[in-house]
């Protein structure tokens, strides 16, 4: 670590107060993202971030997660400590002026962090705005000091309150109730991705993640630890557990290029997907940027050049294209960049034009070396490649087949596609339903003016072991573009949508509450997830919840959703109650469907989302692909959320 980042002149006049934090508690979506599950999961990771930041300066190697009964979390940390000296400008302590004050912190003092996490700089101050209590206890120059919040408002002045000659941080904070409404309950896995990513992305850093709330067996707190030695190539492992690779080993690089500390893993395997996740600053940057334009220019560039020379694409009688070079490649790539620029829809796309030229050439020096020290590896490399381009040439024809019957290319719609008659995408919903049958039961209880039908027959292709052309080939998937009206995409990027054309702003999976239904919407999300991501990402697709029993008795009934509700039912209603369980959706009638799961007065649809990319992959990867003992693995492990019928 260089003394740049070592610098010791961390002390109160390191911390700069940029503006207040008044407005945090009236507007928390603007800080947070939302006030729902994600926004409350946030709160944890923006004071991890502050460990985090020490780490990367040189500070910090262990970090401890806890969840505790009641659902605050405590965080604690070995690095410097907060200082808590007196702030000249503000007249408190630097403790109180980091934890109540907007964007304040050392990470705006180029002098104490080089480089820091955290998107906007909102830090553990927001997470106090939004705690109904948050105590902070800082180890620090041989005492122990601490200051407690509520709301945002320190209660009390910073007190010493003993000596000890470790150093670090501990935070304590409970979300508030009148914020996250929702929810306050914490999701033990959802927070583990997050700590294992954080591991994998700052090797030799130990993070460990507690749950009072639930034992094992033997009577100890559910606990995991994160630690990597090796960084993103253990990473690249972890996601591609379940996919055969096709070179000998992990690619990777890692040092520095124009000053920015560039570091990339990357390994081919025998899958049709290309599977990137980028990083700045371990901010997962899901819509790209300049450092993924850089990794794809120094890779396709790298490779042509060696295929070409190799003689192998002699025979070839068209060009390889970008997308060519990246089939069956999984990689991340990972920068740190003292003053990022974010843009996007999401505030997730790196805008640094820098940064492009730094990733390229890395990444060009990298993979000539390996191919140069590998040639066996370089020969599997070019004729994966090769493969990858006959089956581009295959699927132009049957892209071209889809886009001849999109709406737009004047081809109409599917025949099986009941529409809807209202024109405004926005005001638009379509059901995707499993089966001719429930097809048809939901045609005659569907709202005609904004609720469109389009029934798929059986289970629709398998696109995680497809090659791209066997996709536009099947049926289902072309009826599938067609009725939603967007194009596929081009020639460079075959798997690009167009959204201005999207006929519907609702996508919704409604299939049987069975086994095969299940299955048939993992298919279908598969296929959203490799082909229309943009879709899930743009908060269009939803499930559909059909209820599980109808419960009777005389002229009174209800619907149960699950076993609970059932059981409550039965109880309410007394001796001579029944039960109906549906199988199927075609076992309800048109206006018991209507009622329970179509109608947007009593219904509930969920939002399918990406909480984070690597994981989605790494799980569609498992479930899907050929591998069986992972899948095995994953079932067993999460027997207890599945419904098995009888």
């Amino acid at each position: 670590m260089s003394e740049e980042n070592k610098n010791p002149q961390y002390s109160a006049d390191s911390i700069q107060a940029l503006e207040g934090m008044e407005h945090v508690r009236m507007r928390p979506s603007m800080y947070i993202g939302d006030v729902g599950p994600r926004g409350l999961h946030h709160l944890v990771y923006e004071v991890v971030d502050n460990s985090i930041d020490e780490a990367l300066a040189g500070h910090c190697d262990t970090i401890k997660v806890t969840i505790n009964e009641d659902n605050s979390i405590t965080t604690e940390d070995n690095g410097r400590g907060i200082p808590v000296g007196m702030h000249k400008k503000e007249g408190v302590s630097a403790l109180e002026v980091v934890m109540t004050k907007i964007g304040a912190g050392g990470k705006f003092d180029k002098d104490s962090y080089k480089v820091s996490g955290g998107l906007h700089g909102v830090g553990v101050s927001c997470v106090n705005a939004l705690s109904e209590s948050l105590t902070a206890t800082v180890y620090r120059e041989g005492k122990i000091w601490q200051q407690e919040y509520s709301r945002g408002k320190a209660l009390a002045p910073v007190a010493e309150i003993g000596t000890n000659d470790s150093t670090g941080t501990i935070v304590t904070f409970k979300p508030d109730h009148q914020i996250f409404q929702q929810t306050l309950e914490y999701n033990y896995d959802t927070l583990a991705q997050r700590m294992r990513e954080l591991a994998y992305l700052n090797k030799g850093i130990t993070i460990s993640l507690t749950d009072k709330r639930n034992t094992n067996d033997d009577g100890t707190h559910v606990n995991d630890i994160f630690h990597s030695e090796e960084g993103l190539p253990e990473f690249i492992r972890f996601l591609d557990a379940t996919r055969e690779p096709i070179i000998e080993k992990i690619v990777a690089i890692e040092g520095e290029k124009n000053g920015i500390p560039v570091e990339v893993a990357m390994v081919y395997n025998t899958s049709f997907s290309e599977n990137l996740h980028s990083y700045v600053n371990n901010i997962n940057t899901h819509e790209g940027g300049t450092h993924l334009s850089g990794f794809r220019r120094g890779l396709t560039t790298t490779l042509k050049k060696y295929a070409d020379a190799s003689g192998l694409l002699d025979k070839l009688k068209f060009e390889i294209s970008g997308d060519d070079f990246r089939e069956g490649l999984t990689a991340i790539i990972s920068v740190k960049v003292a003053e990022p620029q974010f843009e996007g829809q999401t505030k997730t796309k790196l805008g640094n034009r820098e940064v492009t030229a730094a990733v390229s050439q890395a990444v060009s020096e990298m993979l000539e070396n390996y191919l140069e020290e590998h040639p066996n590896d370089a020969k599997s490399i070019v004729q994966k490649v090769i493969l990858a381009a006959q089956a581009r040439h295959a699927a132009r024809k049957a892209r071209e087949m889809v886009q001849r019957k999109t709406v737009m290319s004047g081809g109409g719609l599917p025949g099986k596609l009941s529409d809807c008659s209202e024109q405004d995408p926005a005001l638009c919903e379509v059901f995707l339903v499993e089966g001719d049958s429930a097809g048809g039961t939901a045609k005659q209880g569907r709202d005609r003016n904004f609720q469109a039908i389009l029934p798929l027959r059986g289970k629709i292709l398998n696109v995680e072991k497809a090659m791209q052309h066997k996709v536009f080939e099947n049926e289902e998937i072309r009826n599938i573009y067609t009725a939603l009206g967007v194009t596929i995409g081009t020639e460079e990027d075959s798997k690009a949508l167009n959204l201005e054309k999207l006929r519907y702003h609702k996508i919704v999976i409604m299939c049987d509450a069975d086994v095969d239904g299940s299955h048939i919407s993992t298919l279908i999300l598969t296929f959203l997830f490799r082909y229309m991501k943009e879709l899930i990402e743009s908060g269009y697709i939803y499930i559909a919840t059909p209820p599980l029993y109808l419960v009777k008795k005389g002229a009174k009934k209800n619907y149960a959703w699950n076993d609970d509700q059932r059981d409550a039912l039965l109880k309410e209603y007394g001796s001579g109650s029944s039960v109906q369980r549906y199988k199927g959706l075609g076992e309800m009638n048109a206006e018991q469907l209507w009622e329970t799961t179509m109608n947007p007065e009593s219904r509930t649809l969920r939002r399918v989302t990406i909480d984070n990319g690597g994981e989605a992959d790494r799980v569609f990867s498992m479930l899907m692909g050929d591998e069986v003992p992972p899948r095995r693995e994953f079932i067993e492990k999460n027997a207890i959320y599945a419904n098995i019928d009888a």
